[in-house]
């Protein structure tokens, strides 16, 4: 693995301006969070489960059931406009 990192290239991306202090330091930065990656991929976890969640997730949603709702007059009776069953609004697209 090479210590030099192309941090100018990656502000770049960023559409970043950093002086060359900051190149220097985050070019330190990059590097150690590199070697650090590197150890963690160092480690055997061939025995531990796929996860997508750290934590049990559960469903706190109620449960998907019919039930009375507005008819479509009542759903219009506030629209400011109306027309055929159905709400007018501005155009908003030029």
């Amino acid at each position: 693995m090479s210590d030099q990192f192309d941090v100018r290239y990656i502000a770049q991306l960023a559409r970043l301006e950093l002086s060359a202090d900051e190149i220097a330091k985050f070019q330190s930065q990059l590097g150690q969070v590199l070697s650090h990656v590197e150890k963690l991929n160092k480690v055997d976890v061939s025995g531990v489960e796929s996860t997508a969640h750290a934590n049990h997730v559960v469903n706190v949603f109620r449960a998907d059931e019919a039930r009375a709702w507005f008819t479509p007059a009542e759903a219009l009776a506030n629209a400011p406009r109306s027309a055929n069953g159905l709400f007018i609004v501005p155009k908003v697209i030029e």
